[in-house]
């Protein structure tokens, strides 16, 4: 039986994240068996329907219009193109689809109107909904819910301490905030963060604690290696190590066993084999198709080859049930 804690110190946290690496993957890794369902793997696509012009500050995005880093600022996506994108992400092997928007925060305007209109329309074709669109408040959230959304995206990206070195548009407590109106609207939580920042273990460790913490585990914890984009504050950050990558893996593996845990950016500059360790450490989904947002990412054959060669197989939509309130919608 699977023990869920929410009471994990940092020192307990640190003591998992530093012990030797293989003993840690073992330990994740039989954890991870526990579950019956651990040779599947959720394919999610990831698609801009909003990129570049952000306000935000953020360090690490080439989408933030304070920094020339060649990505052109595009209007929003239509319906159908959106649509068309799921369909062909769902022909791919994806079941759930997340649209990301370059905002800072929702606003209440035309443009949130055709996103509800999205949500809705990917809905039809039975794939789980996620977005990302910055801060929003508990009206949105529910507006968000109402229209069918299966989980909202909103990283953490490093610890509290460490916040104010990568962001100052936004507090720590504007993400907490945000995270809080997705669960009071009873949408799944897809939080994790990024590492390769320039920030320490300790950051490492207290960023997991943060969310370890939680009333309830994140269904979803993407772990980022950071894509260092020319032009940024960041640029001239060293890729971080696939064995940094692992330990992240594995220790959210033990800490928070039911959570999906996502080998997100920078999967583009690992080796099959160095994906493969991150599975064996308890990495349960990936983004797949070309591109997250407006960094390179595996195409889906290259993943299905992958996954043929280890023994994955994709994961189903909605495995852990649609949410009550989309049933009651449906009944």
């Amino acid at each position: 039986m699977i023990e869920i804690r929410h009471d994990w110190t940092k020192e307990e946290i640190s003591e998992i994240y530093n012990s030797p690496l293989l003993d840690l993957i073992y330990r994740a890794a039989s954890i991870h068996r526990e579950n019956a369902d651990y040779g599947e793997v959720q394919i999610s696509s990831l698609i801009s329907i909003k990129t570049g012009g952000c306000s935000e500050d953020c360090a690490y995005c080439p989408q933030s219009a304070r920094y020339n880093t060649g990505v052109d600022v595009h209007a929003m996506l239509s319906v159908a193109q959106v649509t068309d994108a799921a369909r062909k992400a769902k022909e791919g092997g994806a079941s759930r689809l997340c649209m990301g928007a370059a905002w800072r925060e929702v606003r209440d305007n035309r443009d949130f109107d055709k996103v509800i209109d999205m949500v809705k329309a990917v809905n039809e074709l039975d794939m789980e909904v996620c977005c990302t669109l910055g801060m929003l408040n508990e009206q949105q959230a529910q507006r968000l819910a109402d229209a069918g959304l299966y989980a909202y995206n909103h990283n953490l990206d490093t610890s509290e301490d460490d916040y104010k070195r990568i962001i100052t548009t936004r507090t720590y407590e504007d993400r907490l905030r945000t995270i809080e109106n997705v669960r009071k609207a009873k949408i799944s939580v897809c939080s994790g963060g990024i590492i390769g920042l320039g920030e320490t273990e300790e950051d490492r460790v207290s960023m997991l604690h943060t969310l370890a913490t939680m009333p309830r585990h994140p269904e979803s914890v993407p772990v980022n290696a950071l894509v260092a984009i020319k032009g940024t504050p960041l640029e001239d950050q060293k890729r971080v190590s696939i064995w940094d990558m692992v330990r992240m893996i594995a220790t959210a593996r033990i800490i928070m066993p039911k959570s999906v845990v996502r080998l997100s950016a920078g999967r583009n500059e690992m080796s099959v084999t160095e994906q493969a360790l991150c599975f064996m450490a308890g990495a349960n989904s990936i983004f797949a198709g070309d591109k997250l947002l407006t960094t390179p990412n595996p195409e889906y054959n290259e993943d299905m080859q992958m996954f043929e060669l280890l023994g994955l197989k994709p994961r189903e939509a909605f495995k852990s049930g649609r949410p009550q309130r989309q049933a009651l919608q449906d009944a």
